[in-house]
């Protein structure tokens, strides 16, 4: 479909490199905002999920091998292999372990301001080279908070959404000058060693390109079978020689242990959620406005489509309380911001003109400002994750989702660093939050939540069944057993707790004393040679408490 649409004279290239210039400035002041100092030293830290892949690589860089604890078992407690190799690549660089994370930050960063680059080609391809509909597009996906948390706060998001914008812009070329690309199959095959769930956008395009170019169906099909074969046939192989298991311990962890069809139900009311929190006219603007034979617009709207199921099978993420587009969603975003800026510049000209007549040439200035009032509009509309109140992350008054000065990542950091003064190195510490801590107090560690724990990951979910438990259920924060993790493996100090904190208590008031640092409550057990009793205070605090 090319645009029939007169188009404001004074929308120029220049205007995107500001943008761009615009984004990197507010990236570097993301990234300072997730930072805080502790004992007078600025320290830097990733999402906590990001950090327990941080203490993978470390360990795998300092020759432990990809482990969670050295000398620990094999467990594979992440989904992000290849990010995790290049967050080992970071750690031989001389950096203390306050400012690695930072490298990580720049990293996704200068891979989210080229996505940007590929945001505007995908929708220079798409619209026939109209540069007010590629500006509006990269400006929704500048300005958009759960992808630039996800992606500045060091989770692999940075890299999934930079690929899938690259295939989809190498999609379109082929659907303009009618030859087959085999690279889009290639690349979306190596990206599931970064993230194996990659194989639903790789499947998508597939199944687009297979339904629609009947001419080379069989080369689309062969091409995705041998990206499959080769990429995920090779990491099964390595990871049955390394770990043991053919599927990652997460796997287990998040999609076992709880019916499917809650798990499913759950789901698809989070998306709806998303959805309606996002605004519902706007999420059809597309599939109104842009009609049902354009199958350009179609690609960019059946490859976030894919993602949006994906979502609603395995359940939606952890953090779905925060609002926004999940993880899983957040990295076909682009596509859908393209496909919004694209409906909208069509819908703001009928607006101006009527819906029949085309524009001209007086009336430019006009569509312009309509344009950009509709985009500001999707913008507001689309950070309100939370209420409008989501705007001081999206503004960085507050920091963003659990960081920064006095957030949760400032206190674990602190917490951290009070646990290697009151401990020896052969302490054992559980936790719940199984990144922050562990990575700075680098002391051996229990999970709680069986990430990095295969017995806990293959037990069944401990979420109440019916409504209570389709309210309750957290994808990978639903498997946990006291018995297990405090009386049978005995952790010398116990820093955080879960769910069900009754049942723990009797092991408490048995085998550990309260006691009290960074104004945290924690417990030690009272016979452990490695805990610093010189250094500490019993206090009678949380479940040790009359």
């Amino acid at each position: 479909m090319r645009m029939h649409l007169a188009e404001p004279a004074n929308i120029r290239p220049r205007a995107f490199l500001i943008l761009i210039a615009a984004f990197v400035g507010y990236s570097c002041l993301f990234i300072y905002r997730t930072s805080f100092v502790v004992n007078g030293e600025r320290y830097f830290s990733l999402f906590d999920d990001a950090m327990i892949s941080m203490r993978y690589a470390r360990n795998l860089a300092h020759g432990y091998g990809l482990v969670w604890n050295p000398g620990g078992e094999r467990v594979e407690g992440f989904t992000n292999p290849l990010w995790v190799l290049y967050m080992a690549v970071i750690h031989l660089l001389p950096l203390p372990p306050s400012k690695t994370s930072a490298v990580v930050q720049a990293t996704a960063a200068v891979l989210l301001a080229v996505n940007l680059v590929f945001v505007r080609a995908i929708a220079l391809e798409a619209t026939g080279r109209s540069e007010p509909i590629a500006l509006g597009a990269a400006a929704l996906t500048a300005s958009y908070l759960p992808l630039n948390n996800w992606g500045l706060q060091g989770m692999e998001v940075s890299a999934l959404v930079l690929m899938v914008s690259g295939c989809l812009w190498l999609g379109l070329r082929s659907m303009r000058d009618g030859r087959f690309r085999r690279a889009p199959y290639l690349l979306l095959g190596a990206s599931t060693l970064i993230r194996a769930d990659m194989v639903v956008p790789l499947g998508a395009l597939a199944v687009f390109f297979a339904v629609t170019d009947a001419r080379h169906r069989r080369r689309h099909i062969g091409w995705t079978l041998a990206a499959l074969l080769v990429f995920i046939g090779l990491q099964t192989a390595l990871r049955l020689w390394y770990f043991g298991d053919v599927l990652p311990n997460t796997y287990y962890l998040k999609l076992t242990g709880y019916p499917l069809i809650w798990r499913i139900a759950r789901g698809a009311v989070v998306t709806a959620r998303f959805v309606w929190t996002f605004n519902v006219v706007l999420f059809a603007a597309p599939l109104v406005l842009l009609g049902r034979r354009n199958l350009r617009a179609g690609l960019l709207l059946w490859m976030f489509a894919a993602q949006l199921a994906y979502s609603v099978y395995v359940g939606g993420d952890a953090w779905e309380y925060w609002g926004g587009s999940n993880r899983y969603i957040a990295i076909a975003m682009p596509l859908f911001f393209v496909a919004l800026s694209w409906s909208l510049f069509v819908g703001g000209a009928a607006l101006v003109h009527g819906s029949g007549g085309e524009a001209a040439r007086p009336a430019s200035r006009a569509n312009a400002w309509v344009f950009a009032l509709l985009i500001a509009i999707s913008i507001f509309s689309a950070n309100s994750i939370h209420g409008a109140g989501a705007w001081a992350e999206v503004l960085l008054v507050r920091p963003p989702l659990h960081a920064g000065s006095g957030d949760e990542n400032n206190q674990e950091v602190e917490e951290a660093l009070a646990l290697r003064a009151i401990t020896t190195e052969d302490a054992t510490i559980a936790v719940t939050r199984a990144g922050t801590i562990p990575y700075f107090a680098d002391r051996p560690s229990i999970d709680e939540l069986g990430k990095s724990d295969r017995h806990l990951a293959h037990e069944l979910s401990r979420v109440p069944p019916g409504w209570r438990g389709f309210l309750e259920f957290r994808p990978g924060h639903s498997k946990f057993d006291y018995r297990y993790s405090v009386d049978l493996l005995a952790p010398d100090v116990i820093v955080q707790l879960w769910d069900h904190r009754e049942e723990v208590a009797p092991y408490l008031r048995r085998s550990y004393t309260a006691l009290s640092i960074t104004g945290t409550c924690v417990y030690a057990r009272t016979t452990s040679p490695h805990v610093r009793w010189e250094r500490v205070s019993p206090i009678r605090c949380g479940e040790l408490a009359p």
